[in-house]
């Protein structure tokens, strides 16, 4: 028999799949690219990042790619990324640092960036945000250290270890700081050839 209006079940049927259907995509658009290794392929599946990108470089002058190779090596692209949580037998202890989002950005340095930008409603797990985050220290850092823009691997080395870090030098004694910071700078250099070609 046809169904009729008294017999509402797949109405409520076909809404309850839609509704799921929306949940399925909004989870897959928040989820990490594909292929992080090739920028061209990220900004295929999530063009607004580019732009977001661009914009920072605009605003701070440090270059698209590097800034997200920056990305790509804090969080793999994962919006809610953070430092693991140690355990102590079955007793979860206090994550290492307050690092989150995209950016991995700290509490105290993200409060101080908002408060510099005069802008509340900025969150670590906004692509945008996070990318204009880096653009504001990498200036930062490009003017109180010297350090060029386009210098990814001295850039990454002063954003990890903090401006006063970077100048007390420890840094260059640390065997690992120093491979991750050239994977950056390799990273953002690919990056870089990629974009020229993908325009």
């Amino acid at each position: 028999m046809p169904w009729s209006i008294h017999h509402p079940a797949p109405r409520r049927g076909a809404a309850a799949l839609l509704v799921c259907g929306l949940l399925a995509v909004g989870g897959c658009a928040g989820a990490p690219p594909r292929y992080a290794e090739n920028l061209c392929q990220v900004i295929a599946q999530r063009p607004d990042w580019y732009d977001d990108a661009r914009d920072a470089q605009a605003r701070w002058g440090t270059p698209a790619h590097v800034l997200m190779a920056f990305v790509q090596r804090e969080s793999g692209f994962n919006r809610k990324a953070c430092p693991d949580r140690p355990w102590f037998l079955f007793i979860p202890l206090p994550r290492r640092s307050s690092a989150y989002g995209y950016a991995q950005a700290q509490d105290p340095v993200w409060k101080e960036y908002k408060r510099a930008n005069g802008r509340w409603f900025k969150s670590r797990k906004d692509m945008d945000d996070s990318l204009d985050f880096l653009g504001w220290y990498t200036d930062r850092i490009h003017r109180e250290l010297g350090i060029s823009k386009w210098d990814p691997l001295h850039l990454y080395i002063a954003y990890h270890e903090g401006i006063g870090g970077y100048r007390r030098g420890q840094w260059r004694h640390d065997k690992s700081l120093l491979a991750t910071a050239a994977s950056v700078d390799r990273r953002a250099r690919e990056y870089g050839a990629q974009l020229r070609r993908c325009r």
